[in-house]
């Protein structure tokens, strides 16, 4: 098999998970605003709004907005999580939370690194293997993973709401190949979802690795 020129990685599940769920997240930060929550129930919820919501990219929209509509699109998705679990109007003050909840994910605390991750990294950095980033997810990656010590193995990191398009659409990929002077031919991309990394690669021309994560698989420690 060919040595690619470049390696594309998707981020959330596939590098980095989140500790417990994220029901356990979101209940946990409910509680310091006095709402009590069954976690099982605002995961449930969650996965059911996130599945039911817009796809996150927002093309011909100004750079300087972006962070603007990434924070409302992600309150939709908390505002409806917590409506379909029944307790939205437990809140006194659903904007304060929200404002806890979004900037408590762009820190290191509710993530995990999978064990596997730094020895991979270090290994094509190692022979000379570019390595970017494709993600679905938003703006505050670029602080998540310095956080992690993730930042310095990736040249390039390419994200739906700054692209203007997400996977498994072939112009996100487009423009990561582009940030690396790179043909499809030339690259690989992995990623945990078959729909979204596995078949939007090989729809671009790039290799397509799908990860399949078990449910359950260590974290590495973030000093490592």
């Amino acid at each position: 098999m060919k040595r690619p020129k470049v390696i594309f990685l998707d981020a959330v599940g596939t590098l980095i998970g989140v500790r417990g769920t994220v029901g356990e997240v979101y209940c946990d930060i409910a509680k310091v605003y006095g709402v009590q929550a069954d976690p099982i129930a605002v995961n449930e919820a969650f996965y059911d709004s996130f599945k039911a919501a817009s796809t996150m990219a927002f093309p011909g929209i100004d750079e300087d907005e972006i962070e603007e509509r990434e924070f409302g699109w992600w309150w939709a998705i908390a505002a409806q999580t917590f409506q379909r679990a029944g307790v939205l109007d437990q809140f006194d003050n659903f904007a304060g939370f929200f404002a806890s909840l979004y900037a408590h994910f762009a820190t290191a605390d509710p993530w995990f690194v999978y064990a596997d991750v730094r020895w991979a990294l270090e290994h094509w950095q190692s022979q000379g293997i570019e390595l970017g980033l494709i993600s679905n997810f938003d703006s505050r990656l670029h602080r998540v993973l310095p956080a992690l010590k993730l930042d310095g193995f990736f040249s390039s990191v390419t994200l739906s709401t700054q692209a203007g398009s997400a996977k498994p659409d072939p112009r996100i990929f487009e423009v990561a190949l582009a940030k690396h002077d790179c043909a499809p031919e030339e690259a690989w991309h992995i990623g945990d979802s078959f729909r979204q990394d596995y078949e939007g690669a090989r729809a671009a021309g790039l290799r397509g690795v799908w990860l399949r994560r078990s449910e359950v698989e260590s974290e590495q420690p973030i000093s490592a």
